[in-house]
């Protein structure tokens, strides 16, 4: 995910890209090039592995944290994909219910009585029996036998609690349901065959690679010679696919996914595009940035993306809200082209008018990685004097309050970002309730929330430098921040063995000691305990942390520290 932090030097997180749900766990990676000690920058997200950066993310300012930044954003699109994958919440789906075809049936079949499962077991490999029969059938109503056995089938695999997928491969399955799929086949013929292959690509990996002689049918499935319900079941058998793991969503990509999948969201069938949504989420989740890029230089893509999040359908906006997070948060190429849309403005209004935390999740990872891109595009974006501005800040506040935790702890990870922007902006938060919210998360909340929150403040006490030094103090926000009880916060930081934490905290020590007006800092510091905090590090193992406390010992309490008193 990256983001912007002009506060600490080094933002990469195992987030969360969500996870959602998302948990987002930010993963940690190492400190490559430590700058000089004390240095803040102004990060914003630098050139994606294989992309040529603009000239205007090139300012020296910036350092390595750009680099970072544009890392954590990454690395919380991966990290997001696990979440979804260990909750089963999105990455993989059963199919119970089918696209338009025999709905009736559809549903009955689902119907099962409560059997044991030596009993389902026998009735599954029946079904793959019979199936054979079918294949292998030529007499008039060769179709209708492939189709009430490949209902069976479908029926069995469609349970929830038992799928007996392994019996059914151990079967053969997977050759007579290549076989169905066969063009000049009956639709709902093609349309039961997939309906199966999706369920089994929802069990374990062993399984979902089992679908591999089918996949270039599924995907030729996807064109416009095919039914609106067969192109559906196949993209949703594809997304399960994609969802496994990188090496299949390349299997697939280079098979020639990406373009019937992203053709499937210039409809307006909703149903239709949920669902081709959904599975582009799973194809371009990355780490690699070549899916995302490709997806926006499709013709029609981003203003579908536009049109359909503008829509009243929750369900389907959620959908391409996760597209667009992933976009955002994988390509550069791909967020400067969806900055220059008025993706942020239709982002904030759904944000402020919705109380779904699974729609809200997306929205605040697209806004996150969207304003982690460069100050210059940024700033013209959130524009202070613009009413966009305060409506953001107030739906982040909104999320702040929330009982949900990943919400406050998102929402304080996109007002870093803007935190991060102009001394406008800056002000702007200062004034609204975020600041007060703010200040009691980090009192209270979990470390992770205390963690983000840190960030913000942090960000809200420095202006944007404007060269290669240390960015002046803005005494007031600071001053603020620190009458109202904020340094034991960060000190709390500074105690915890997590090294970005104890970094943010040392920085914001920092700030306090050389920031405060008539010399205070030094007995603010020393009530809060921060003497006693710095204390652990005298013989850290990180040689970054160690230098940065021994600095601050030697600078500020030295040996003629107290002689006056």
């Amino acid at each position: 995910m990256q983001t912007k932090c002009t506060f600490p030097n080094h933002y990469d997180q195992s987030i969360n890209c969500r996870a959602f749900l998302s948990s987002l766990t930010r993963l940690n990676t190492p400190f490559q090039t430590p700058p000089p000690p004390f240095s803040f920058f102004l990060s914003v997200a630098g050139p994606m592995a294989g992309e040529t950066p603009p000239s205007h993310r090139r300012d020296p300012i910036k350092h390595t944290v750009g680099n970072a930044a544009v890392q954590r954003r990454r690395q919380l699109a991966v990290s997001v994909a696990k979440e979804r994958r260990e909750a089963m919440f999105r990455t993989k789906r059963l199919c119970t219910e089918g696209f338009g075809m025999n709905l009736d049936e559809a549903a009955g079949g689902g119907m099962m009585i409560d059997e044991e499962p030596p009993v389902l077991e026998s009735q599954t490999s029946k079904a793959v029996e019979e199936l054979k029969l079918a294949v292998l059938f030529k007499g008039t109503d060769a179709v209708q036998k492939k189709v009430n056995a490949l209902r069976e089938l479908r029926r069995l695999l469609s349970r929830s609690g038992f799928p007996f997928v392994e019996v059914a491969l151990k079967s053969g399955a997977i050759p007579l349901l290549a076989q169905c799929l066969s063009f000049g086949s009956d639709d709902e013929q093609v349309l039961e065959a997939a309906w199966c292959l999706t369920n089994i690509a929802a069990g374990t990996p062993k399984q979902t690679k089992s679908l591999l002689p089918t996949l270039p049918l599924l995907i030729a499935h996807l064109g416009e010679k095919s039914s609106l319900s067969v192109s559906e079941q196949c993209a949703w058998a594809l997304g399960n696919v994609a969802g496994e793991s990188d090496e299949l969503r390349d299997l697939l990509i280079s098979q020639g996914a990406l373009i019937p999948l992203a053709k499937m969201m210039l409809p307006d069938n909703g149903s239709t595009v949920r669902t081709a949504a959904w599975a582009l989420s799973n194809l371009i989740k990355g780490p690699d940035p070549d899916a995302a890029t490709e997806l926006v230089k499709i013709d029609g893509v981003v203003d579908s993306i536009l049109r359909h999040l503008k829509k009243s359908d929750i369900e389907l906006a959620t959908e391409v809200s996760w597209v667009v997070v992933y976009l955002s948060a994988l390509s550069d190429v791909a967020t400067s082209v969806l900055m220059k849309t008025d993706i942020v403005r239709i982002l904030v209004d759904r944000l402020a008018a919705s109380n779904n935390l699974q729609s809200i999740i997306p929205l605040l990872r697209s806004l996150g990685n969207l304003l982690s891109g460069d100050a210059y595009t940024t700033n013209v974006v959130l524009d202070p004097a613009h009413e966009i501005t305060e409506s953001i800040i107030r739906s982040l506040s909104k999320c702040l309050k929330s009982e949900h935790r990943f919400m406050k702890k998102e929402a304080a990870w996109v007002l870093s970002n803007i935190a991060a922007g102009s001394v406008a902006h800056k002000q702007l938060i200062c004034k609204s309730e975020a600041v007060s919210l703010l200040l009691q998360l980090l009192a209270g909340a979990p470390f992770d929330i205390k963690k983000e929150v840190a960030y913000v403040l942090g960000n809200l006490c420095v202006a944007p430098a404007n060269g290669l030094g240390r960015p002046p103090i803005l005494s007031d926000h600071l001053v603020l921040f620190v009458r109202n009880g904020c340094l034991c916060g960060f000190i709390d930081l500074v105690r915890q063995a997590d090294p970005e934490a104890a970094r943010i905290g040392l920085h914001f020590m920092e700030l306090v000691l050389r920031g405060m007006p008539n010399g205070e800092g030094q007995k603010l510091v020393e009530k809060a305990g921060g003497i006693d905090a710095l204390e652990r590090f005298q013989f850290h193992e990180n040689d970054e942390l160690r230098m940065m406390a021994g600095l601050l010992v030697d600078t500020y309490f030295g040996e003629t520290y107290g002689v006056d008193e």
